[in-house]
């Protein structure tokens, strides 16, 4: 396909430093993922008290599935296999909602997320309170009170 601009008035991006260059590439795959103790005790859904079949897994439980779901682009039934293959890595006795529950409990769960720029570490913290996506700072000002 060729380029409607034409090539003297196309930008040209080169690397010049090819070390770092490199390094971020290979920061790109680096992958931390922390579930408080809060929130493994929050994944199973309490009981809602009305007639008929109770919910077996929380709303952070469906949340956070589905936003490890947008951010690795995966189908949902690789959500489910990645979820389930995390808490085995993370050696966490947790059950994982199958694909249709994903499917079904997404459609009317309201998640509220928000940019964050391209060139900071993203931060997904998962506990109690629930699931929330933050920059470096962020969440360690929250936590401790103040930038550290």
């Amino acid at each position: 396909m060729n380029s409607r601009v034409h090539p003297s008035f196309k930008t040209r991006y080169r690397v010049t430093n090819w070390p770092e260059y490199e390094r971020g590439l290979v920061q790109r795959g680096d992958v931390t993922v922390w579930l408080s103790g809060e929130a493994i005790g929050a994944w199973h859904a309490q009981r809602s008290g009305k007639r008929g079949a109770q919910p077996k897994f929380s709303d952070l439980a469906i949340e956070t599935a589905l936003v490890l779901r947008l951010v690795f682009h995966l189908p949902l039934r690789q959500t489910e296999g990645f979820v389930r293959s995390l808490f085995a890595l993370m050696d966490v006795a947790l059950a994982v909602p199958d694909h249709t529950t994903l499917s079904r409990r997404g459609h009317r769960l309201r998640v509220d997320l928000r940019r964050i720029r391209r060139r900071e570490p993203v931060h997904l913290v998962i506990d109690s309170s629930g699931l929330s996506i933050v920059g470096e700072g962020e969440w360690s000002a929250a936590k401790h009170g103040g930038s550290r």
